[in-house]
């Protein structure tokens, strides 16, 4: 089998720019948009669906549904995995999926957006519930098999870690676009107003993003880098050996953590910046593209530290990092002596270094469990173990989007309930450190 060169390394890479430009948006902006605060609702956010704890009296419309698109996301991630893994297509396993799902991906990312009537409506609701259960659909179609490239195409460690240093770069790339929004329909909305203009900034990423993910497509042989045996288990049978891999449940179970976290810590950046620190939205772009440079000047240690001192105590560092990051999150604002301006750029000096370790090495660990596992067993089940990882957090994913529309009405108006998700999120990151303790690093390198 040919070795990947940097440079197809770099197209294949690529691919995640423009799915993490798509997902950046759902991430950071679905919530913002169907659930404005006071500031975005003054600046003209038509309010599209009911709003505060209206299902069942604890959950909000917007909290319900995403919950419910990452369940269905976290349900067809193994099915999309076994359908990938047993491909038998002459392009490969993975690539027929990456080129067929793309143009779907960047369609449903955008009329997720676009709910067609101009109040609060039933209709909206149904029509937001929609697209967002096709757009998980989508991703899931796209990143799964993606994801199950990085142990294919690395044919050692180091190839292996090189590639999730090259993909964690153009994710967070890409997510830094998805931040860069505000910047632009900031500039469009005098013209042709707030809504509108958002919609077209999400239009015009989701063409870049399509053309992104279709570049690993065709400029990637994949029969000529990877040598596997379609696999003939079910979609069930093969999640079930994969979570009898004792390492691989420790490690999904810390990973579930983070994720909660992260997500709620995410969504709420936004609402961090206008409703605690009293800022323009769009200081919450300045902050995160500060905050994704900065981690870009770690990424080299990153590589080099986790060859010297492992994977894991890169990452358990990282997630007493985040936890500190969070917490200190929970006391921002006004009246402490400190500049507003300055605390939100502590934040951004606290959260660079673990955002730049998170970014590489767990895709990288994955890899490393997923052909630990298949030299024991003789089984060639990488998609699986990525949609496997995928299925447990993004269940994880969605409890945040519950827990965050929730804690977020506390104190309506007044912040608290940010700071609540703040604090929230840093006791899950310590939860999640602790968990990966148990995890046995040394015997997974031993068994490659």
């Amino acid at each position: 089998m040919k070795k990947l060169s940097t440079s197809k390394m770099w197209l294949f890479a690529i691919g995640q720019l423009g799915w993490s430009m798509m997902s950046g948006l759902i991430s950071n902006w679905l919530v913002y948009f169907y659930q404005p605060d006071a500031v975005a609702q003054e600046a003209g956010q038509t309010i599209f669906v009911p709003q505060g704890l209206v299902v069942f009296g604890i959950f909000t419309v917007v909290g319900g549904i995403t919950a419910l698109g990452r369940v269905f996301d976290a349900v067809t991630d193994p099915l999309i995995a076994s359908l990938s893994d047993k491909c038998k297509s002459k392009e490969g396993r993975r690539i027929p999926f990456l080129r067929w799902a793309s143009l779907p991906l960047a369609l449903t990312t955008v009329l997720v957006f676009c709910a067609p009537i101009g109040h609060s409506s039933a209709l909206n609701v149904a029509w937001l519930f929609t697209f967002v259960m096709a757009y998980y659909l989508s991703i899931t179609a796209y990143c799964t098999p993606y994801n199950a490239l990085i142990p294919e195409l690395g044919h050692d460690q180091e190839e292996r870690l090189n590639i999730s240093t090259a993909i964690s770069l153009t994710f967070i790339v890409g997510t830094a676009f998805a931040y860069v929004a505000p910047v632009i329909w900031g500039a469009l909305e005098g013209g042709m107003g707030r809504v509108p203009a958002m919609r077209v900034t999400f239009a015009v990423m989701a063409v870049v993003a399509f053309i992104c993910m279709l570049v690993p497509t065709f400029a990637i042989r994949e029969k000529e880098y990877v040598q596997a045996t379609p696999s003939e288990d079910s979609a069930i049978s093969s999640l079930v050996k994969t979570f009898r891999n004792r390492d691989f449940r420790i490690f999904v179970g810390s990973d579930i953590f983070y994720w909660v976290g992260l997500t709620m810590f995410q969504t709420g950046l936004p609402f961090f910046v206008t409703s605690l620190l009293r800022l323009d939205e769009g200081m919450s772009t300045i902050y995160f593209v500060s905050m994704t440079a900065l981690s870009l000047v770690f990424y080299v240690p990153v590589n080099m530290g986790a060859k010297r001192f492992g994977k894991k105590k890169m990452v358990l560092a990282a997630f007493f990092l985040f936890a500190a990051a969070f917490l200190y999150t929970a006391f921002i604002g006004p009246g402490i002596g400190i500049p507003p301006v300055v605390q939100g750029f502590i934040l951004v000096v606290v959260a660079a270094f673990p955002m730049a370790i998170f970014g590489i090495l767990p895709q990288a660990m994955v890899a490393d469990v997923s052909l630990c596992d298949s030299k024991k067993t003789g089984e060639n089940r990488e998609g699986m173990f990525y949609a496997a990882r995928t299925f447990a957090f993004k269940l994880g994913q969605s409890l945040a989007m519950l827990i965050f529309t929730a804690l977020a009405t506390i104190g309506s108006g007044s912040g608290l309930g940010y700071r609540v998700v703040a604090a929230t999120s840093a006791c899950l990151a310590l939860i999640g450190g602790v968990l990966l303790i148990f995890y046995d690093e040394k015997k997974i390198m031993m068994g490659q």
